[in-house]
């Protein structure tokens, strides 16, 4: 196989301890628990920015919230003001900056894209949601096209696999660890004649008699969650597979209560980050409806309103997790809603509790979480590079030439990340 010379140049240490200093800088902002606060919980040291915040009308947080640039735009001077009267440098300018868009080594090259061009693309993109199928295919185009068989990890139905298979003729071996969902594409591979077998396996019991990954062979994984696909790049490594493709998703999916880093420069990092921390990436929702948001704001509204009742009833001042919810409990009143999670905590109540005074406390504290996120949401971006980078510096240290770049629009995914590799000839 033909090493792509791209991937002998790509190095990103520099970059990674840029992000690295921001965030032990601004630790404060965006190492927070919104729903445990009462106050702006910085707003001592940052006051021009606590300002800034509350100057805003609520109406502006969705549509600020959507959009980095703009978020960036309507706090950063605030921020700076802060910063100036601290007598602090941060480097606010990684705040917009994209992981592909900084300099030619961090983008994937436009011109090496390989366009796609299947028959009967209507049967392969049967029962496949919309957006899932343009970042399946953008996902595909972005291979590097190499003459290597295929394994495809934490495979689902096998989506990406089979149109791997039918687009670049590999033979892919896709891994799953649900049996019906093998079963279902392996008939589907059959039926269309394609070079794709399901094996039904779970990534955390695999060892070295039972590795998957060879040397000879392409590993590729859309949007494998937190441990799955670390999972996978240390099996990789381990096996010295020639070349990997992932776009990592839900780094908070992890067994432990901490995140532990991959590369060398990650362990050396003052940072400790929670499985609350690992969310902020994904607080960005660029394509929820109307609806979708304003159901979402008022489940926000009725528990933090629960929430201040049931430190009102337990005179304990802390917060008080209650399980998730079905969209239809917010079609009741709030009344309902507390009775349910008092049931669910075996909580009494106190007789005669004003449930709408509740509802409105849980009102004007919704108002300071959200400019709290707010705030912490500048540095999502940020963190979510951090992340990436870390994958990256540990596969660099593993002897890998790395490339890494978007492979669809923020619009189609916000988890667009492509981490591109390929083991380097010693």
């Amino acid at each position: 196989m033909n090493q792509d010379k791209s991937y002998n140049t790509s190095n990103y240490s520099k970059r990674f301890e840029q992000l690295n200093q921001l965030l032990e800088q601004s630790v404060a902002l965006w190492q927070v628990r919104a729903f445990e606060a009462t106050n702006l919980p910085w707003s001592a040291q940052f006051g021009q920015l606590a300002a800034a915040v509350w100057a805003l009308d609520d109406s502006e947080l969705d549509e600020l919230d959507a959009e980095q640039s703009l978020l960036v735009e309507a706090l950063t001077p605030a921020l700076s003001e802060d910063l100036k009267a601290l007598d602090q440098d941060w480097d606010l300018s990684l705040l917009t900056e994209s992981i592909a868009a900084t300099d030619k080594i961090l983008a994937v090259d436009e011109a090496q894209v390989n366009g796609l061009s299947i028959d009967d693309e209507a049967h392969f993109s049967a029962h496949i949601k919309g957006r899932k199928w343009q970042q399946i295919t953008a996902f595909v185009q972005y291979l590097p096209d190499l003459d290597l068989p295929v394994l495809e990890w934490c495979a689902g139905k096998g989506h990406l696999g089979r149109l791997i298979a039918k687009a670049r003729g590999a033979e892919v071996v896709s891994l799953e660890w649900q049996a019906p969902l093998c079963e279902a594409g392996q008939a589907f591979a059959d039926k269309w004649h394609l070079s794709q077998t399901f094996v039904c396996a779970d990534a955390f019991a695999i060892n070295v008699n039972t590795n998957p990954f060879t040397r000879q062979q392409q590993v590729v994984a859309l949007h494998a969650c937190g441990d799955l696909h670390v999972r996978l790049l240390t099996l990789a490594a381990a096996a010295g597979t020639q070349a990997l493709a992932i776009s990592p998703c839900c780094y908070h999916l992890i067994q432990g209560s901490y995140y532990q880093a991959l590369s060398d420069m990650a362990k050396k990092s003052a940072i400790k980050l929670s499985r609350h921390d690992l969310q902020l990436p994904l607080q960005q929702s660029v394509i929820a409806s109307p609806k979708q948001q304003a159901l979402r704001h008022q489940e926000i509204a009725w528990r933090l309103g629960f929430d201040a009742l049931q430190r009102q009833c337990r005179q304990i001042d802390e917060y008080l997790p209650l399980p998730s919810l079905k969209q239809s409990q917010l079609s009741g009143s709030f009344k309902h809603f507390c009775l349910w999670a008092a049931e669910t905590k075996t909580l009494k109540l106190t007789q005669n509790c004003d449930f709408d005074a509740w509802l409105e406390v849980g009102h004007k504290r919704q108002q300071l979480t959200r400019r709290i996120d707010l705030v912490a949401h500048l540095f999502r971006a940020v963190l979510e590079q951090w992340l990436i980078l870390d994958r990256v510096c540990f596969l660099q240290e593993q002897g890998y030439g790395v490339r890494v770049g978007e492979f669809c629009a923020n619009s189609v995914t916000p988890r667009n990340a492509l981490i591109l590799a390929q083991k380097m000839a010693t």
